[in-house]
């Protein structure tokens, strides 16, 4: 059926444009105050280097260890059925709604060297994870891992299943299967949880900071350099903002396909 396009209320149309301004200032002034002429000196500082590098390094690694166990995961809660799957997918899920410096904490308390399970961990192999980039690693991860079990898990319940009970008809194992048949069909939905669980674990702060610490050099990201920049360096912390929007800008308007129909 074709659309029909109707003129919306003259309220919504004024609400909308104030959403919308509310959103577009602070980007267009982050803009205004942009020093365009520094902007070289700025981006090749060891400062803008090492945050970009450290965040670099954690976010591919977060996202190549959320992959790996969090498909599993979104497999196993869409479509196994057991109990306490409700709770479960609490917990996986738990780190969208949970301040991020809460995470970090729980982390921190957790694998730290004194932990549950960091005491340990250091007692029979002396491997420390705060204040270094693993852990970093582990914080980002922490945080971006539900968006890979969404984006999965989502796909997966509104898959048609025809197909692959046609290949386990012919002797194809549920592995093989998988590989052969769901992966393919889930593709677009795989693409977009890589995307968004990279995108989250690069702008990652508030775990970070507070299971890894702030170490130039060694564990501070980008969101964290911009935080001290914000006090030392005005012009580098304006410069780190804007790449970290050109990133998030670029990620949205990639996804834009995977999120709606286009009209």
């Amino acid at each position: 059926m074709r659309r029909v396009r109707q003129r919306p209320p003259m309220l919504f149309v004024v609400l909308a444009i104030l959403g919308v301004a509310f959103v577009a200032v602070p980007v267009v002034g982050l803009l205004f105050e942009v020093p365009w002429g520094d902007l070289g000196s700025i981006l090749t500082s060891e400062i803008v280097g090492d945050a970009l590098r450290i965040s670099l390094v954690a976010s591919l690694l977060a996202t190549a260890i959320a992959t790996l166990v969090g498909v599993p995961i979104a497999y196993v809660l869409a479509r196994v059925e057991f109990r306490g799957k409700a709770l479960v997918r609490a917990l996986v899920l738990l780190p969208l709604v949970l301040p991020p410096v809460v995470g970090g904490a729980a982390l921190l308390f957790s694998l730290g060297r004194r932990g549950l399970v960091g005491g340990p961990l250091y007692d029979a192999t002396g491997l420390v994870l705060p204040f270094s980039i693993w852990g970093v690693v582990v914080a980002v991860t922490f945080v971006s891992l539900p968006f890979m079990v969404l984006s999965i898990e989502g796909a997966l319940h509104g898959l048609d299943r025809r197909f692959e009970s046609a290949a386990a008809s012919l002797g194809a194992t549920q592995l093989r299967t998988f590989m052969r048949v769901t992966m393919p069909m889930i593709m677009p939905a795989f693409i977009s949880g890589l995307a968004l669980t990279w995108a989250r674990a690069f702008g990652e702060f508030g775990a970070t900071v507070a299971f890894a610490g702030n170490l130039q050099g060694r564990t501070q990201t980008m969101p964290l350099a911009v935080f001290v920049a914000l006090e030392s360096d005005r012009g580098a912390a304006v410069v780190m903002s804007l790449v970290m929007v050109v990133v998030a800008v670029i990620v949205l308007v990639a996804l834009r396909d995977r999120w709606w129909v286009r009209a």
